[in-house]
């Protein structure tokens, strides 16, 4: 074929795809999403066509031409779509940005614009699961939302933008493959078993294998694979080869062969003899009396399980006040158990990682994760390592939403590199997860069933809360105590009341492992609350509006949940009263809009959210900022990028401190051996945390330089100018974010249609309003995604929903526009006045959608999704 304008001599193996043929000729423009033809960002343009090259036979390609993004121009001279994309702001973790970019150029006219009379349809091959489509479709009509020019408070351009829409910004596996090892991994079939035997000979047989790992192989460490800076957070209840198998999908064992091909017909030579055990895949059933336990063997001091005799993993339960009294005194009451499905990630880019050992003996991992630093020390803990004998290296991230905030290949890609070099064998072994491992084997949102009482007296003044939260944390509690933690306190804290009770458990079954997802339980949490209160407005006669403003905290409140008010907690600045109002007049203002016609009934709602800007326990960050004689900066920051846009913020402050053009600012990043410390991006900490140390490195920096003279006097001394700066997160402050909705349902067929939607948020300062527009637009997306029709159905134990197309992830014409409104309010804590705000955005949605649906039909939704089918039986009075 001719890739890119070069003939590619050789032919495709038989029955090959034509993207793995693309890649193993050094096209790495086009991604590996799904290899099911769903997500479109393997999208090239085959003799001109736009084809999914991981569907379409390598075959077809010979003697033709495949153009990828990288053929249509460079980072240096951009085509006329490429640049509409740079100059939207079309990308966040930019891993479909290239299949878009393509895809797009087939349909565009000479200057870039695209004129399709239904965009949802000529785009419905690829999806995007950080931007929102917003800013793409801005890409597509040709509208310019940044900059190259200004500094702090401006929409400045992402600094890799042009290498992002020409497929040459490297993610994780953007590697030449010569002569890397792979890895497939056996996976149980049984929810809960013990391994016999694990029987190798006849893979170990097949041509081209070189090692088969089971749990005879691994050390007998415990740990978790969820990353906290204190690894004390979570439970160690996990080993990285486990003779006991406690869900479907677990993996048992490890084959590492010269190809991926070679590496998946050996893995299904294993075998495997189990013995069964009982299984509870109800989170209600699995602390009843008499249940299987899951890790009634640990020692609850030693793996910080709360009761393994009852399969609790974590639990709190508390009081402040009276309830009892505060219910029965109260002139109003509401009470309801409202339920949430499992929520995959689906970030485009898989877990993958690979690992060698160097010519200097030491362990290097690049991976696709939020946490490098934290990786690496778990992986010397793990393997018995100093960890200055381990290096983690994180590229740019395709993608996570907490999803990899976990340590999930690259203990078996670190162990497999090991023994290989034991061996005097020092190729690199890689890992890439399928798209359908990263719904069966990979952690997904938490379950939850949440009950909520609400008592209030005649004026809408709450005079009671009682909350009960059922959190199934699946077959290992990695993240379970702190989203069930972290569910209950922001969502309950954020409402005055005298009395409060909060009962909530963490349980383990033999169902998939829950994990970190956006929001981190909230979403969950504040779907049942602002459910529950929505309905108490009606019972009171007020609007939904009114009753927050008469019940939310406002400065001076103490932030209590089921206990002594939050000390480590503060209120950097209160925006809460500007969202309610901007929110409200914001729907308001549209009412006169167009309506849907006969059939179709209306309905409004809204809901807020509350949450800390940091994660508690402390976070940590450690940046050095150098000026060179030419101007140019350089930051040292250990933070990882995977759309969270810290880069941008990074160079802007940066920038704007010490006078010159972000374009001048060079970022070194998410590297252990090079970076300074980082606990991670999660929390939404790149700005607040990592952001605030980077401009404490950048204002020493400035102070040294003007102390010498200003600028011109870095010609004079000799060598660079250095400072340094570190945040370590104690100082935590509160954001703030509401959501407004107008819905149209279709009684008749369960059909929901979102005519407006409009979110306020609290982000303090903004640094770049473009890209906060962005990430707020984002979090929506993905929680209208879940609210309607995102859901992992598992059985029995048993994923049922393998792939991008039965999951239903949201296209471009699934997602409605959102008003994005910001707070006035300066932070007194964060970096220049500013607060995080990427996982806030998500909490709010599904409770607003919620209570619009229950306005429009006179019956409340209790479940998630509201799917059509559940719409629709509600509609007729049925069970949802």
């Amino acid at each position: 074929m001719n890739l890119d304008g070069t003939e590619v001599p050789g032919s495709p193996a038989p029955g090959q795809c034509l993207r793995s043929w693309i890649r193993e000729c050094g096209g790495t423009a086009v991604k590996k999403g799904c290899d099911a033809g769903d997500c479109g960002a393997c999208t090239v343009l085959l003799d001109g066509a736009p084809v999914h090259s991981c569907i379409t036979p390598a075959a077809r390609a010979a003697g033709r031409a495949v153009t990828t993004a990288a053929g249509l121009g460079t980072p240096e001279d951009l085509s006329p779509v490429q640049r509409r994309f740079v100059e939207a702001a079309a990308f966040q973790c930019g891993f479909c940005t290239p299949g878009w970019v393509v895809t797009a150029t087939a349909l565009a006219d000479e200057d870039g614009t695209v004129r399709v009379p239904e965009p949802e349809r000529s785009f419905k091959g690829n999806l995007c699961r950080c931007t929102g489509y917003r800013s793409i479709r801005d890409a597509l009509e040709g509208r310019a939302n940044v900059t190259t020019e200004g500094g702090f408070g401006c929409s400045v351009a992402a600094p890799a933008g042009p290498r992002v829409v020409t497929g040459q910004e490297p993610y994780t596996l953007d590697l030449p493959d010569a002569g890397v090892l792979h890895v497939k991994l056996v996976r149980a079939e049984a929810a809960h078993a013990r391994v016999l035997a694990i029987d190798t000979a006849r893979a170990e047989a097949v041509p081209g294998v070189v090692l088969v790992l089971t749990s005879r192989d691994a050390p007998d460490v415990l740990y978790s694979t969820a990353r906290h800076e204190s690894r004390l957070d979570d439970p160690d209840d996990t080993r990285l080869l486990d003779d006991v198998v406690r869900f479907r999908g677990q993996r048992v064992a490890a084959v590492v062969a010269v190809s991926a091909a070679v590496a998946e017909r050996a893995a299904a030579l294993v075998e495997v003899r189990y013995e069964l055990l009982p299984a509870v895949f109800d989170a209600e059933d699995a602390r009843a009396p008499g249940a299987p336990l899951l890790h009634g063997d640990k020692d609850p001091a030693v793996s910080r399980i709360a009761e393994p005799s009852r399969n609790v993993v974590a639990r709190t339960h508390g009081e402040v006040g009276d309830v009892a009294a505060g219910l029965r005194d109260a002139v109003h009451t509401v009470r309801g158990t409202w339920t949430s499905g499992r929520v995959a990630h689906a970030a485009l880019e898989t877990h993958g990682a690979r690992a060698w050992v160097d010519d200097d003996g030491a362990l290097v991992v690049r991976t696709s994760t939020q946490v490098p630093f934290l990786v690496r020390d778990e992986l010397a803990r793990v393997l018995g390592r100093d960890p200055a004998a381990v290096r983690v290296v994180a590229a740019r991230v395709g993608g996570g939403f907490g999803g990899k905030q976990e340590l999930l290949v690259e203990d078996v890609v670190a162990l497999a590199a090991l023994r290989l070099a034991d061996r005097g064998d020092r190729r690199p072994v890689q890992l890439e997860m399928t798209r359908e491992e990263q719904f069966t084997a990979i952690p997904l949102r938490h379950p939850m069933r949440v009950s909520v009482e609400l008592g209030a007296d005649g004026d809408g003044r709450l005079t009671a809360m009682r909350v009960g939260v059922l959190s199934d944390t699946g077959a290992y509690g990695n993240h379970g105590p702190g989203v069930m933690f972290h569910g209950v306190h922001e969502s309950v804290a954020v409402y005055r009341c005298p009395s409060k009770r909060v009962d909530a458990e963490a349980v383990y079954t033999n169902n998939p492992p829950s994990g970190a997802f956006r929001g981190y339980g909230l979403g969950q949490v504040v779907f049942a609350i602002e459910s529950a209160l929505d309905e108490l407005a009606r019972r009171i006669g007020i609007s939904a509006f009114d009753l927050r403003r008469r019940n939310v905290v406002v400065p001076g409140d103490p932030l209590v949940v089921n206990g002594p008010p939050s000390t480590d907690l503060e209120y950097g600045s209160y925006g809460l009263d500007q969202c309610l109002d901007l929110a409200e007049e914001a729907l308001a203002a549209t009412r006169t809009g167009a309506r849907p016609g006969d059939g179709w009934l209306l309905g409004e709602g809204m809901a807020l959210a509350m949450i800390a800007t940091i994660p508690p326990r402390g976070h940590h960050s450690h940046a050095r900022v150098t000026l060179d004689a030419e101007g140019t900066a350089t930051v040292e920051v250990g933070t990882a990028e995977f759309g969270n846009g810290t880069a941008t913020v990074h160079a802007q402050l940066v920038a704007d401190t010490l006078g010159i053009a972000p374009g001048r600012v060079r970022l070194i990043t998410s590297d252990t051996a090079t970076s300074g410390y980082d606990s991670g991006a999660f929390g939404s900490t790149g700005s607040v945390v990592a952001g605030l140390a980077v401009q404490r490195a950048a204002e020493e920096l400035r102070r040294r330089l003007d102390a010498l003279g200003g600028p011109g006097a870095l010609r004079a001394i000799e060598g660079p100018l250095a400072a340094t700066g570190a945040s370590d997160g104690t100082r935590r402050s509160v954001a703030f974010n509401v959501h407004a909705v107008r819905v149209a349902v279709h009684p008749a067929s369960g059909e929901v249609r979102l005519l407006d939607s409009v979110q306020a948020v609290d982000a303090g300062v903004v640094i770049n309003p473009e890209q906060l527009r962005g990430q707020v637009e984002g979090g929506v997306a993905q929680a209208v995604g879940s609210a309607l029709q995102e859901e992992v159905v598992v059985v029995g134990g048993e994923v049922l929903t393998r792939g991008l197309r039965s999951y239903r992830t949201p296209q471009i014409g699934d997602v409605p526009a959102t008003r994005v409104l910001f707070a006035g309010t300066y932070d007194a804590l964060g970096p220049r006045g500013a607060k995080s705000m990427s996982e806030a955005p998500y909490n709010p949605v599904a409770p607003a959608i919620a209570n619009a649906l229950r306005d429009a039909l006179g019956v409340r939704p209790h479940d998630l999704p509201m799917s059509r089918d559940r719409i629709w039986r509600l509609a007729r009075g049925g069970a949802p």
